[in-house]
């Protein structure tokens, strides 16, 4: 395994790292490990609207017309 050294972090951060630690009961070094991994190797989730964004425009609206749409008078006509 290799090591990681990590200089010159911002005094927040690393309180913020020891805190979050604390708080999953673990060392500040488990946790940013932790992180890390969670960041690095995990699959990120994505939102429902970029999955939208990325289907391709195929075909036109009538391509997808139901058969039952044709077969059931509107209420509106």
């Amino acid at each position: 395994m290799a090591n990681l050294i990590v200089r010159n972090i911002d005094d927040r951060i690393a309180k913020a790292l020891k805190m979050r630690a604390s708080q999953h009961g673990v060392s500040a070094e488990a946790e940013h490990r932790r992180i890390l991994e969670q960041v690095l190797l995990q699959p990120q989730k994505r939102r429902f609207s970029d999955v939208l964004r990325q289907i391709p425009e195929v075909g036109r609206d009538e391509d997808f017309k139901r058969a039952q749409d044709e077969a059931v008078p509107s209420v509106f006509d």
